[in-house]
């Protein structure tokens, strides 16, 4: 008997041997979880025996548990590189379609050739799928699907508004040729000009220029006379139906299109005395005043029926900060927008502590893409070890249970960073030497026990 007790001894030092270099093994290993190894003695009795005089029948190895707490912080240059700060694992699979779900503290993802966020294993990160507002659609892990990032952030937008906002100087000079003969190659046939870049069908760039000319103050006091030009090519403004009259001087007193020599349909701008907009004509249906179709300015293949609507955010009740003004003071513009879009290239990728996915594109978009799904279990030790820092689920683990990141019990994510391993190395060491002399005390044991039957077997 005390061979087999003294042979159970070297058999958990070998165990603890195992288990402690397998921690200082994996050291640098990017979320890994130390392992502890937990004893217990043997202790074997009948009815009828004596339990005073009992002796234990050696030792037992219960388990090799592993301990998940918090590994420390290493911060990278990658935002692919996660790091969960608190409880909760990612979820992988093997293929896009599979469900054969893997769990992992490892947070090295990259991009595979088609996109798609997975680890070194190639195993696809699964996420939540958003509302265009970022918010979860569903945290149930049945929908959770591959996260996957778009290089490009879809098909062009045509610009169809500007929106200005800006002030135009209340002392400046009535150029007295200008209206009647203005020209955008000509500075001295206008008194103001600013610009902005607008997109047609095909996602193409344009710069549409809108000049501003002083109007007579006698015949129009504080008003002013707007004309547009695209690529440098003036662009007539919409008349709403009314007949141009070409040659019209400014100030001829009919309603619609105002024309100066040369045929250039523009726009009036009135303010009253306090430099507040009041009018501006022609009067459009609703919003701003609207160009003519592009036809004469798209010679790329691009929807030339295109308008751009130029909103002055005219309120006829009451004055608005987003109206421009007349005011004694530098012609400034406050605010110069566009609705359109170019294609737009992916330039980068933001994940917020929640696991929101969000792409940054070269048009100066973002758009939420997915919500990296945490998965918690009621026993962690429970889990079953896969290798390649991964565990699956087990009936002594419980069921998996989905939720964001931030919320409930579920930790946060950090981009940039990664979780290292929670093995103190200098406490392994100390493991290391304590096992080494448990292993030899056993052995010494062992060593006896084989000296005392020696001993027996030679008595004569």
């Amino acid at each position: 008997m005390s061979f087999n007790i003294a042979l159970s001894g070297l058999n958990a030092a070998q165990k603890d041997l195992d288990v402690t270099s397998n921690n200082i093994a994996n050291v640098n290993t990017t979320g890994f979880k130390e392992s502890r190894t937990e004893f217990v003695d043997v202790y074997a009795a009948s009815l009828l025996a004596s339990g005073k005089t009992k002796v234990g029948d050696g030792v037992l190895t219960a388990d090799v548990a592993q301990q998940f707490s918090q590994g420390s912080i290493q911060f990278t240059n990658n935002a692919l590189d996660l790091a969960i700060t608190g409880n909760g694992f990612f979820a992988t699979v093997p293929e896009i379609d599979s469900l054969e779900t893997s769990y992992t503290r490892a947070g090295q993802f990259k991009l595979n050739s088609d996109n798609f966020v997975v680890n070194s294993q190639g195993e696809h990160l699964l996420g939540f799928p958003v509302n265009p507002d970022g918010s979860s659609a569903s945290v149930s892990l049945s929908t959770a699907e591959p996260i996957r990032i778009p290089t490009a952030s879809g098909a062009p937008t045509q610009t169809s508004e500007v929106d200005i906002r800006m002030n135009l100087p209340a002392g400046d000079a009535y150029i007295s040729s200008a209206p009647g003969n203005f020209d955008p190659d000509d500075p001295l046939t206008f008194n103001h000009s600013t610009s902005v870049t607008i997109f047609d069908s095909l996602g193409d760039s344009h710069i549409m220029t809108y000049f501003f000319v002083k109007d007579d103050p006698a015949v129009n006091p504080n008003s002013w006379m707007m004309f547009a030009a695209v690529d440098g090519e003036v662009i007539d403004i919409d008349d709403s139906g009314v007949p141009a009259v070409p040659g019209l001087p400014v100030g001829g007193g009919i309603s619609g299109p105002l024309q100066p020599t040369g045929g250039v349909s523009g726009a009036r701008l009135t303010f009253n005395a306090s430099g507040d907009f009041v009018s501006q004509s022609p009067t459009p249906a609703e919003g701003g005043i609207v160009t003519v179709d592009f036809t004469n300015h798209l010679p790329n293949g691009a929807d030339t029926d295109q308008t751009v609507e130029i909103d002055f955010n005219l309120d006829v009740l009451a004055p608005n900060p987003n109206e421009p003004t007349q005011f004694a003071s530098n012609f400034e513009v406050t605010a110069l927008n566009q609705n359109g879009l170019a294609v737009g290239r992916l330039t980068g990728i933001d994940i917020g502590t929640d696991g929101l996915v969000r792409a940054t594109y070269s048009n100066g978009t973002s758009q939420p893409l997915s919500r990296i799904a945490l998965v918690n279990f009621a026993n962690e030790q429970g889990l079953t070890q896969v290798g390649n820092t991964g565990w699956k689920e087990s009936i002594s683990s419980g069921e998996a249970l989905a939720g964001e990141a931030g919320s409930g019990t579920f930790g946060t994510i950090n981009s940039s960073a990664l979780e290292q391993a929670n093995v103190n190395l200098t406490t392994e060491l100390i493991d290391l030497i304590s096992a080494q002399r448990n292993f030899q005390a056993n052995s010494r044991a062992l060593e006896v026990d084989n000296q005392l039957n020696q001993t027996i077997l030679q008595i004569r």
